[in-house]
């Protein structure tokens, strides 16, 4: 699998920009298009003897030449090899709103578990009344 993210100069995700990516020792590749946070993922059937083949990539006028990577012995990883082009969201991960949406979540969770601790302890300290006082 070929994945990545593609941006433009601001750092902005750039989407529904074709990327081609192909294998260029057996002259198989595929056109993918990038979705709206600018990721692409390209999906081949890689074999052993696949190791070391020349890998190009091309998004927006731009090539990367790279080398099929990977280790044949682990039969259970997938086979992965990121491609990013641009700054900036390449790192981003995620898209925005997960994070957003996760922070509201656990900031909403604090504030229920805060009131009901307050809550329990104010329903604990209980004063008690101080009787006459013996001279």
């Amino acid at each position: 699998m070929v994945e990545g993210y593609v941006c433009g100069a601001d750092g902005r995700a750039v989407s529904n920009t074709d990327v081609l990516v192909k294998d260029t020792r057996v002259s198989y590749g595929q056109v993918v298009r990038t979705d709206g946070d600018g990721y692409y993922k390209a999906t081949f059937h890689l074999h052993n003897d696949n190791l070391g083949d020349p890998l190009l990539v091309e998004a927006k006028g731009e090539q990367q030449h790279l080398k099929v990577e990977f280790d044949p012995k682990d039969l259970e990883s997938d086979r992965k090899i990121r491609v990013n082009f641009g700054t900036g969201c390449a790192a981003s991960g995620p898209p925005s709103w997960v994070w957003w949406g996760g922070g509201a979540v656990v900031a909403v969770a604090g504030g229920l578990i805060g009131m009901k601790l307050a809550r329990s302890q104010r329903k604990r300290v209980k004063v008690k009344p101080q009787g006459k006082r013996k001279s």
